[in-house]
């Protein structure tokens, strides 16, 4: 399952946590994505997409 927008094409993001103590381990930001339905070329397709793209309104929603 990708953790992609299917509109921007954001995906997750990938860097440390930093303890106190400076100690280092990989961690990765998921971006905010929700599962709708969207009209795209006329045809209602289920897809994800994240929550910017969805306040922009790059995405017309099926209501």
């Amino acid at each position: 399952m990708s953790k992609k927008c299917e509109v921007c094409d954001k995906g997750p993001m990938f860097g440390n946590n930093v303890s106190h103590a400076n100690n280092k381990t990989r961690r990765r930001w998921n971006p905010n994505l929700r599962k709708i339905k969207g009209i795209v070329k006329g045809v209602v397709k289920s897809m994800k997409v994240c929550t910017r793209c969805l306040k922009k309104g790059k995405v017309t929603k099926v209501l």
